[in-house]
């Protein structure tokens, strides 16, 4: 299976266009059709579909896709870290990170990292939740900034502990939900959870700390915009680090809710694939993420967002 053939479906599935695909690959719409019919012929099974607007991919096509996809990230990291092991630090990195990282550490760390690193390209997007790690399995991230699951031990993965944070539940200013006093007060609540379909999130384990059965999730959302206009707007009820709740991009509409049970403490920390596929760029990142831990516990940037 020629690596040529696979960034020619790829393109062709992503664009939606064999012409379009062979002007971005530099091949006539010809040559780029044939090497997708010989991948065809390879593997005895239909890749594309032809309609009136291009082309998709058939069942079989989006398993490959995938597999492509992930083929090609490979060579480019290889291509990328060979260059880093003769000093030359350039690339990109692929960052997903959790709000209170987002807010609290990814910022500092972005400015130190690019102005020693200028060549390095990074994508930054936002995870409300990374129980999963499946971004990390698949190879999309390289480093996941966020929650430390409970008694995580995995040999394929590396965690650098970066800072603790408590997960407490609010709820719009004013609203009833916001005079409750336990978690029992809220078992009726419409609950908007960040995780993923099938998991209630830190919302499980806060309720299970204290033996309670969670309630079922009125929504789930994986954007911080989205949790708090649901909150603010439609009188949910949801957690969020307490760093995040008494900034004043949620301080104005929300609020709190002063329950006798404590928040949910958890660790934030930087994760990373075990350290035989680690580039240099990805070390050079997490030093600055652990020396912007550092600033944020140690050197009074917490005095910004006052508790």
């Amino acid at each position: 299976m020629k690596l040529n053939a696979l960034q020619a479906l790829v393109a062709a599935i992503e664009d939606g266009s064999l012409r379009k695909a062979g002007k971005r690959l530099g091949y006539t719409q010809p040559a780029l059709t044939k090497m997708i019919k010989d991948l065809e012929l390879e593997l005895a099974a239909p890749l594309l579909v032809r309609n009136t607007r291009g082309v998709i991919p058939t069942v079989q096509g989006n398993l490959l896709l995938e597999h492509a996809r992930r083929v090609n990230k490979e060579i480019v990291q290889a291509t990328e870290q060979i260059a880093q092991m003769r000093g030359v630090t350039q690339g990109e990195l692929n960052i997903a990170a959790v709000p209170v990282a987002l807010m609290l550490l990814i910022p500092e760390a972005l400015r130190t990292f690019v102005a020693e690193f200028p060549a390095v390209r990074l994508r930054v997007t936002e995870e409300m939740y990374l129980e999963q790690l499946q971004p990390l399995r698949s190879g999309i991230v390289d480093i996941a900034v966020g929650g430390i699951p409970n008694g995580f031990v995995n040999d394929e993965f590396h965690i650098e502990e970066l800072m603790a944070t408590t997960m407490v539940v609010i709820a719009r200013r004013g609203s009833v939900h916001a005079r409750a006093r336990s978690l029992r007060d809220l078992a009726r609540a419409n609950w908007v959870y960040t995780s993923t379909a099938t998991n209630s999130g830190y919302a499980n384990a806060l309720f299970a700390q204290y033996g309670l059965e969670t309630p079922p999730a009125g929504t789930v959302v994986n954007s911080t915009l989205a949790l708090l206009a649901l909150i603010a707007n439609a009188d949910y009820v949801g957690m969020m680090p307490a760093e995040l709740m008494h900034h004043p991009i949620a301080s104005e509409q929300l609020e709190e809710v002063r329950l006798e049970q404590p928040g949910l403490p958890i660790k934030i920390g930087a994760i990373i694939r075990s350290a035989s596929s680690v580039t240099p760029a990805v070390r050079y990142f997490i030093a600055h993420l652990r020396r912007a831990a550092h600033h944020y516990v140690y050197d009074g940037l917490a005095q910004a967002f006052p508790m």
